[in-house]
């Protein structure tokens, strides 16, 4: 099926694709088209700059002028940015998700408060075992915990939507990993203004 002129390439991480599908739902953004690569890149965030590099390539291949990649930096050391730059496609704006869904400049702001924090998103709380528990062996070695987690003191769920059963979720996470429970609701934060901006692009 041909490409239509006014369709986007959405190139979004897999840990937030069932938020951008919200987003675009909320906003009535139909003529995104979203192809999500491995959240489970996030555990290797070397791939994450080549893998978005072949999804352009391949978007491009199929048509689309219009593209844009819904990850922040997430860990590639602004090799990603290095990739956008080359292909003239834009990114949403942030180190990582947990930033742009508090919102940048609220977590710039308050960053030094923040070091011994471990953020979890609805994702996280939705998949806490099989993303983090059994991934970082912790099912099968539950000394390693202190040794991943030590220099943590709480967890702060920021919340995208109010689920009580994933809110429990994440209190059961931070009892697991022996920290403190905190929450934010901060909905869908920056990535619902950026999605609408590219959109209109």
């Amino acid at each position: 099926m041909p490409v239509k002129p006014d369709q986007i390439r959405v190139i979004g991480c897999g840990m937030i694709a069932r938020e951008i599908l919200a987003v675009c739902e909320q906003l009535g953004l139909d003529h995104i088209d979203l192809k999500c690569l491995p959240a489970m890149w996030h555990h290797f965030p070397a791939k994450i700059a080549p893998g978005v590099e072949t999804a352009i390539a391949e978007a491009r291949d199929e048509g689309f002028e219009n593209i844009f990649v819904a990850y922040a930096d997430c860990g590639t050391g602004g090799y990603l940015d290095t990739v956008c730059k080359k292909h003239g496609v834009e990114r949403i704006a942030g180190p990582h998700c947990f930033s742009f869904y508090m919102g940048n400049d609220a977590f710039a702001d308050d960053s030094d408060d923040l070091i011994t924090t471990f953020f979890m998103t609805d994702f996280l709380a939705r998949h806490f075992e099989t993303f983090l528990v059994k991934p970082l062996g912790l099912d099968r070695h539950p000394e390693l915990r202190d040794m991943y987690f030590g220099n943590y003191t709480r967890l702060l769920y920021i919340a995208q939507t109010l689920d009580a059963d994933l809110e429990a979720n994440a209190k059961q996470a931070a009892e697991f990993l022996g920290l403190a429970y905190e929450k934010r609701h901060t909905g869908y934060g920056e990535l619902a203004a950026a999605l609408q901006k590219a959109s209109a692009a």
